[in-house]
């Protein structure tokens, strides 16, 4: 395995991380279905304060090594930890108002053109290329396609004003989950460890997601299901997969970091249609295509690391 990773330019390597750190996120969802009665403000935010622990405990000899660096950009470090700790209520908030499938489709396909935006605003990112343009178009037909086919099969009508509620906090999701991303490559970008970068920003934003459990963290450990949930949640996709994905920004930049993890949704429908039970139609599976053609075309790009 360690040949196979030397083999690979770094583009790759970073690329080949984030797709696996999307597996580990795609399995959330499942997983979480066998706890119900935890609400799912209680589990984002014990997952994503949990994991900043340890990703800060993990990482304390990098972010004491850069810790200069850090504190030279104090405002970086606000935004990025304020977004952290914004992103799974946010995200898990939307899931319950708009659903499952509407929430995350909105939180994951709206977050590459947020990531543009904020590459253009903020840095010297260079002109899309037409391939970006037309994978980035091609990936959020299917995952769309994929949300409708999910959503026809719900047993539930939800609201219209819950709907829409649900759909503005996905949108506020995704711009969360740009910004700390875009935090951490700028970070990087400074001369800031990859691993100091993203344990110093999941460390701040996990002491200002913790708190929120006083008041929603009821049923965290009320049963063994439980208990094994939500720490499946922090060890596994939320701490192991931001550890590869903080890897993979040291060679991806934010806009196509993004854009792989679409991957996520994917890698979710196929669990809760062999696990969960879930049906998908046509529809779906021809979304599913089209993302994993999109990634492909993602992954095999060579873009400069200075972006």
């Amino acid at each position: 395995m360690k040949a196979f990773f030397h083999s690979l330019d770094a583009m790759r390597q970073g690329s080949i991380a984030i797709l696996f750190a999307s597996v580990l996120w795609g399995t959330t969802g499942t997983v979480a279905s066998f706890a119900p009665n935890i609400s799912p403000l209680a589990i984002g935010a014990f997952s994503m304060g949990v994991a900043g622990l340890l990703l800060g405990l993990f990482f304390r000899r990098h972010i004491r090594n850069d810790w200069r660096k850090l504190t030279q950009r104090p405002v970086l470090l606000a935004i990025g930890a304020f977004s952290l700790a914004i992103y799974p209520l946010a995200f898990y908030t939307s899931m319950r108002l708009a659903g499952v499938a509407v929430g995350t489709v909105i939180s994951i396909a709206s977050a590459p053109f947020f990531a543009v935006i904020i590459e253009k605003t903020f840095g010297n990112a260079p002109a899309l290329t037409t391939r970006w343009v037309l994978s980035a178009i091609v990936g959020t037909i299917g995952i769309a396609l994929l949300a409708v086919s999910e959503t026809s099969h719900g047993k539930d009508t939800v609201q219209n004003a819950s709907l829409l509620l649900g759909i503005s906090l996905g949108l506020v999701a995704a711009l969360a989950y740009t910004l700390y991303a875009w935090v951490a490559k700028q970070l990087i970008q400074h001369d800031v460890n990859a691993k100091s970068a993203m344990g110093s920003i999941f460390l701040l934003g996990a002491l200002l997601l913790l708190p929120s459990l006083y008041f929603t963290g009821q049923h965290l450990f009320s049963t063994v299901t439980n208990a094994l949930v939500v720490s499946y949640m922090a060890l596994i996709p939320m701490f192991l997969g931001y550890v590869c994905f903080g890897f993979g920004l040291s060679f991806v930049n934010t806009s196509k970091a993004t854009l792989l993890t679409l991957f996520e949704p994917v890698v979710a429908a196929i669990l809760a249609v062999v696990i969960v039970g879930e049906l998908i139609s046509p529809f779906g599976w021809l979304g599913m295509a089209m993302i994993s053609f999109c990634l492909l075309v993602q992954a095999s790009e060579k873009q400069t690391l200075a972006q």
